[in-house]
């Protein structure tokens, strides 16, 4: 199995995920994205470039805009290495059902 090309602490930090989450809705402007954040226009900037060294987002110039958009090819990497971990938290989400399914059921009436 392959390894992940992503660094982990780029998707760690809650901020990047955030952007990543609105440019899942769609493409935006840096000053969309600082309102939404409520950062600074550097600090949006800062998170973004992270983001675009990463390979996760893109920037497509316009006259005198950049939007950036979200690039799900390395999020599929992401995904597909997490996929064999799935099974134990299916694997422990079942094994909850089967105990709570057990227990007596403590809200019958006396």
């Amino acid at each position: 199995m392959g390894s992940v090309s992503i660094p982990f602490d780029v998707l760690a930090e809650p901020t990047r995920r955030r952007i990543l989450d609105l440019l899942l809705e769609r493409p935006r402007l840096v000053g969309e994205l600082t309102e939404h954040l409520g950062l600074s226009q550097p600090g949006t900037s800062k998170h973004l470039r992270v983001l675009r060294e990463a390979g996760l987002v893109r920037v497509r110039a316009e006259a005198q805009r950049r939007w950036y958009e979200l690039r799900p090819e390395p999020l599929r990497e992401v995904d597909a290495w997490l996929a064999p971990y799935r099974g134990l938290w299916g694997t422990s989400l079942d094994a909850l059902e089967r105990h709570l399914d057990a227990m007596p059921d403590e809200m019958e009436e006396p």
